[in-house]
Formats: C-alpha cells, structure tokens, sequence
C-alpha cells in the first residue's frame, strides 16, 4: 500500500506522528511519502499546491491529512487553493462523516443519547464550486451571488453511495435538504432519492428539512442511520453531528472518490490549532 502523508499546519505534524505510530502496528510495511504543503511552503514558496503534486498523489492508495490553515496566511487562500483544488482534481465527490458516541466519550447532551450515524455529504457540487460574482462593490448597491450549482449525475452518484452504505447499516436513510424554499435544487434531490430508492427496497427512506434535522440531532440522534445531504447543509450538520458525539477534536471524516480512480483522503475534522 502507497500512502501519501500531508501533515500540514499546527497540530497536524503531532497528530499524524502519532497516527503514523498506530498504523505501523495495525498495518505494518506501508510505503509512505511525505509532502510538504501548508502555511510554510506558501510564506515561503507563494504556492499553494506545486505543479504536479496531484499527478504524483493519483500514483498513491489513500491520502492522510492532518491539518491545515495558520492565521498568519489570508482566510480562504489555503482552503480554496490547497483542499479544494485537491478535492476537485482528486473527485472526492463524497464526504464520509461518522457520528458515534463512544462509551466513556462524554457528549453534551443529558442521559445517555444514542448516537450512531453516518453523514454523506456530496463534495463536489453545491455552492462551493466558485460560481457567481460582484458587482459595485464597495458602494451602497453592491450585488453579490453565489450559484449553487446541482446535476442530476452528480447528486445520483452520492445518493447511490449513501443507499449502499444504508444497506450495510440499519437499512435506514434520511434525505436532508429544504426543498420548501430550494424549490428546484430540492426538487433534483428528493426526485433522485425517490427514484433509486425503488432500487433497495430493503432500505427505509424519510426527508427532513434541514432546520428540522438540526432539532432532531440534538433532541432524538438515535432516530438517524445514515443522513445524506449537499455540500452546504452537510458542512454545517456534520460538525453539529461532532458535537453531540463527542466534539470535533475526535470526528473523522472520509473524503472519497467513490469510483476507485483517484486515492481518498482521510483527515482528522478538527482545525490546526495554531494557538
């Protein structure tokens, strides 16, 4: 197995030191292969990501990231630069996310809440594709959009996933959207959900609105299975799902090219902790 090692920014070097330790004993023999990339490289290089770096990372089985951001860099320029781009190049069009309590894990929420659940998140569509723009800006009439931008490919291809992962689990999955206001975009997803659905009859489906599904991560967490949602909504409900569960320092998440082609990346959720 070919392991690229991206420790990045912060605590990231001390966190997957120590996840390198574990993995020589649970799989000993990876061939791993170090990049250097985050705040330092950029102050010192002006790159984000090097010319052919994400050629040599498709030569890889899986991608380990540790952290990245530094406030001494401009807000967005390594996120959009370095994790989205790699997430664009690489196809990671789902974002994998597990919600589990663990015993003597303390949650804030009162009794013993039962929490075990899966979040996929579409990756590669949504708002954050960088569609829209401004005009007059700085005046009083200043106009500014963002585009959420949703295919039927794109939306079929994570559904699909998610129905797979539900038959594995509890055969039970919850469409999260706000297809009352989101008229067409919610209307894609919940004709998608409905449509493949008749393809695993095996699995319960059920749709929330996204400020309902809120409520209920909180007050009934045990009533989800796997949760399947766009980009927008699953980059709020997921760190909610760490929350509850936990706290973001001990979320995982999986970021996955579904198909095979491109190596994943596996991260920890939290930040780097620069303070």
């Amino acid at each position: 197995m070919k392991l690229a090692v991206i420790a990045g920014d912060g605590i990231g070097p001390e966190v997957i030191g120590e996840a390198l330790q574990v993995l020589d004993v649970v799989l000993p023999g990876v061939e791993r292969t170090e990049y250097n990339v985050g705040a330092k490289r950029y102050h010192e290089t002006g790159e984000t990501l090097p010319d052919g770096m994400v050629d040599e990372l498709k030569t890889h089985d899986a991608i380990l990231l540790g952290a990245i951001g530094d406030p001494s860099v401009p807000s967005g320029v390594l996120e959009r630069g370095l994790l989205l781009t790699m997430r664009f190049a690489l196809d990671h069009h789902v974002n994998l996310r597990p919600s589990r309590l663990f015993a003597g894990v303390d949650s804030p929420l009162a009794g013993n809440p039962d929490i075990d659940f899966v979040v996929v998140r579409e990756g590669t569509e949504g708002p954050y594709t960088g569609t829209g723009g401004a005009i007059r800006v700085g005046t009083p009439h200043e106009v500014a959009t963002e585009v959420s931008t949703n295919t039927r490919f794109g939306v079929e291809r994570v559904v699909r996933y998610a129905f797979e992962k539900a038959r594995t689990r509890r055969k039970h999955l919850t469409l999260v959207h706000k297809n009352n206001v989101l008229a067409f975009a919610g209307s894609l997803w919940k004709r998608t959900v409905d449509e493949i659905a008749t393809e695993y009859p095996d699995v319960e489906t059920a749709y929330q609105h996204i400020d309902a599904a809120t409520i209920h991560m909180v007050t009934d967490p045990g009533r989800f299975d796997v949760i399947v949602t766009d980009n927008l909504f699953g980059d709020i409900i997921t760190d909610l799902a760490a929350a509850v569960s936990g706290g973001i320092g001990l979320a995982a998440s999986g970021n996955i090219d579904a198909t095979g082609t491109n190596p994943s990346m596996f991260e920890p959720v939290h930040g780097s902790a620069p303070d």
